[in-house]
């Protein structure tokens, strides 16, 4: 008898008819002889509305009461959830993070796992129950309710099949698996059957939305491998795994495309020990995080630097650099948030040059213009206008041999 944790995301249980075939998915599961933990997420756009009822009626938000509310939505989810499944005479309970002993620091909104205990899920599986439990939560060591940020149902589902030696651990989403790129944005974008944990973290920190890039780092470190699969069908999906790409595989993974990402010049720095130290430092303590940076030759005892962060965080970040800005003696502070980052992702280009060089000219053959660039030992990573994203991945999808030969036909979610 196998013991496989399952964990279903915020569209595979966004309404009562999703819940209803997520029951099933579950309930075919547990006949066919085996033990199931099910990881829920809020369902839909629970989570957004929550926020935005937070922000209508106040301003002042503490991360405890929002972890207080956030939390609800998966605990909703969990509940709908096992009623759908007693209906299917599957016997099931619920519980939220704290109750199955998810241990955190205490870091609202952003916590990190120091422990997961798990008993009271080994004695409902001993009792032949499937237990349902409320994705991305957990108790803090100050016994306060955390929550470990978004899209860390991925996370709570690895954890758990690590603590409890589970036999597997699949995450099903609205995709059929891990693609060499958006279909919604490349047409002949093509499933993978399998992906190197390396790759897959490369793919999540380049914003592929597909797994949570917390899950994938614990997934690699624990060795826990992932299965990728559509909630909606029962068709094979993507092995995520330390195993070693063999030399047959491809040297191109994917193309990541992602457009949540602005960049931000400060013009006229003085080049001087500590003035980096002292625009970025400010950023990391208010928890922005900074992607790419590129600072030019200083000339004439000036330079030039730039930098990408999450959209998200420009409200909060600019007046911050404004302000940096004016302390160091820098002449100017621009934004831009009509850019967007292409990123080409395979544990093949460690053993094979020039895959840079070729990225570029493609590049510059559809005429566009690099922005910005950054590299890893598996990675290549450009900024380019937003107008030019959807030209330039599929050219780069074609030019490295990705394409699947059709336009991917399956329904795909919203794009966001």
């Amino acid at each position: 008898m196998a013991l496989i944790v399952q964990k279903y995301g915020g569209t595979s249980v966004a309404d009562p008819d999703r819940i209803r075939a997520v029951a099933d998915n579950v309930a075919i599961t547990k006949k066919r002889g085996n033990d199931v933990v099910v990881v829920v997420s809020a369902m839909g756009k629970a989570t957004d509305n929550l926020i935005a009822l937070a922000n209508s009626v106040s301003t002042t938000q503490s991360g405890r009461e929002m972890d207080m509310l956030l939390t609800t939505g998966e605990r909703q989810t969990a509940a709908l959830l096992t009623m759908a499944l007693a209906d299917r005479g599957v016997d099931a309970v619920s519980y939220t993070g704290s109750q199955v002993g998810i241990i955190t620091d205490t870091a609202h909104r952003k916590a990190k796992i120091v422990e997961v205990k798990g008993d009271r899920v080994r004695v409902a599986i001993a009792d032949g129950k499937v237990a349902v439990i409320a994705g991305f939560q957990g108790v803090s060591t100050d016994q306060e309710i955390t929550t470990m940020g978004r899209g860390a149902s991925d996370l709570t589902a690895s954890a758990l099949a690590q603590a409890m030696d589970a036999d597997a651990c699949e995450i099903y989403t609205d995709v059929t698996g891990v693609f060499s790129a958006d279909p919604r944005i490349v047409p002949q974008a093509r499933k993978l059957t399998k992906v190197n944990f390396d790759e897959m973290l490369e793919m999540a920190g380049a914003g592929s939305k597909v797994l949570a890039m917390r899950s994938v780092e614990f997934a690699r470190n624990h060795d826990v491998p992932l299965h990728v699969r559509s909630a909606f069908t029962w068709e094979q999906g993507t092995i995520v795994s330390n195993e070693e790409p063999s030399v047959e595989d491809p040297i191109i993974s994917g193309v990541v495309t992602d457009m949540t990402e602005a960049k931000v010049t400060v013009l006229g720095v003085p080049d001087r020990p500590g003035v980096s130290a002292a625009l970025f430092e400010p950023l990391a303590d208010a928890n922005v995080n900074v992607d790419m940076i590129v600072q030019n030759t200083s000339t004439d005892g000036t330079t030039d630097i730039s930098f990408t962060m999450p959209k998200a965080d420009m409200a909060q970040s600019e007046s911050i650099v404004q302000a940096i800005a004016n302390e160091i003696g820098a002449t100017e502070v621009t934004h831009d948030d009509g850019i967007a980052k292409i990123s080409l992702v395979g544990a093949g280009m460690k053993s094979s040059p020039g895959i840079a060089a070729k990225m570029f000219r493609v590049l510059a053959d559809e005429n566009v213009n690099i922005q910005m660039i950054s590299t890893s030992t598996i990675r290549v990573s450009i900024i380019i206008p937003s107008s030019d994203m959807e030209r330039a991945a599929i050219a780069l999808h074609t030019a490295f041999g990705l394409d699947s030969g059709a336009d991917y036909s399956a329904p795909l979610p919203e794009r966001k």
